[in-house]
């Protein structure tokens, strides 16, 4: 459109919301569109469908939430805000020093980032048969817009699975514009 019209007209059930340089009014309506699909999403929690589930029974994952910057539920997060990863474990049995772990992925699979709780030094041990853990991995949102799945396990430093959830829950990530890969590293442009 920015190549082929000198207008641009953005009509919206009947009325024009805006009309001008194609440039101006496509970032106009990209904004609103992000903000109405975020609009829709808010507080809507992702249902866990993991493609596979595997451990040993010790622990159980009760839920996976992706939170928005509120600490809200939320299934769309915005390139470049502050989001949350909550995990709440319950172990079936006592485990002496349990590792809580995330890893998120694009939808063709390619691992975009993990960690756990023994990388960041976060301690959750011992825990008794019973006892519940939540651990929320808090980070900004570094994503290019696209849809991604994220991984959640609960396991043994050696590695022994408690219960491991693989691509247990969808979301996606927006922006009110184009950008290229999976990082999006905010690049400062400058002309020299």
């Amino acid at each position: 459109l920015t190549a082929l019209c000198d207008e641009l007209w953005w009509v919206d059930g009947g009325r024009v919301v805006s009309r001008g340089a194609p440039a101006e009014v496509l970032a106009q309506y990209r904004r609103a569109s992000m903000e109405h699909v975020r609009a829709w999403a808010a507080g809507r929690g992702a249902e866990l469908h993991p493609s596979l589930r595997r451990g040993d029974g010790r622990a159980a994952l009760e839920s996976v939430e992706t939170l928005d910057d509120q600490g809200r539920p939320a299934v769309v997060w915005r390139s470049g805000e502050p989001v949350a990863v909550r995990v709440r474990v319950r172990y079936q049995t006592a485990v002496e020093d349990p590792v809580v772990g995330i890893m998120v992925r694009t939808r063709i699979g390619f691992e975009v980032f993990g960690t756990n709780t023994e990388l960041e030094g976060v301690t959750l041990g011992p825990c008794a048969a019973g006892e519940m853990r939540t651990v929320v991995f808090r980070f900004s949102c570094a994503l290019c817009p696209q849809e991604y799945t994220l991984t959640a396990a609960s396991h043994d430093r050696d590695g022994v699975w408690h219960d491991w959830m693989e691509d247990a829950v969808a979301f996606s990530v927006s922006d009110t514009r184009y950008t290229a890969g999976v990082a999006n590293l905010r690049a400062a442009v400058t002309l020299e």
